[in-house]
């Protein structure tokens, strides 16, 4: 399934690639160096910590070169259009248990489209009821609002 991304959310996607391809990768060959410059590598912790490091940053970089290669980006004017949950939509829920909550659909900083409540409120409009197969087991809402993020 292709990642469907905001203006915004792939901006932030393309900063945070940015941070690590540049200062933070600087700083772990530097890292590397200093403690590579302590001598035997065997028993040096620094020298293998910052390897760590290094083979950690290396694969959030790939994640986030595959995620922009493959995100389609959504035209913000369309998202909730109509007032149906996309990507990019706030909903507003009202819970079976009378608990109102908000939830962003975002795959970056909110709910996933893939979790439970992602999918059960996505092509969804205001009015509808809706089941949220969670782990801890299935609750009802009923979609109270849904409007583009802020």
């Amino acid at each position: 399934m292709t990642e469907k991304l905001t203006r915004a959310e792939r901006a932030q996607l393309e900063a945070e690639l940015a941070e690590l391809e540049g200062p933070r990768r600087t700083a772990v060959i530097e890292a590397i160096a200093t403690a590579r410059a302590h001598g035997d590598l065997s028993e040096n912790f620094e020298y293998h910590a910052a390897k760590n490091e290094q083979g950690l940053l290396e694969a959030r970089i790939r994640t986030l070169r595959g995620r922009l290669l493959d995100a389609e980006e959504l035209d913000e004017s369309q998202v909730a259009a109509g007032g149906i949950a996309t990507v990019g939509s706030t909903v507003d829920l009202e819970r079976e248990d009378g608990e109102a909550m908000t939830v962003t659909i975002s795959s970056v900083g909110g709910v996933s489209p893939e979790s439970p409540v992602g999918r059960a409120v996505l092509g969804r409009s205001e009015g509808d009821e809706v089941v949220v197969e969670a782990p801890r087991g299935a609750w009802r809402a009923r979609i109270v609002g849904v409007r583009a993020a802020p």
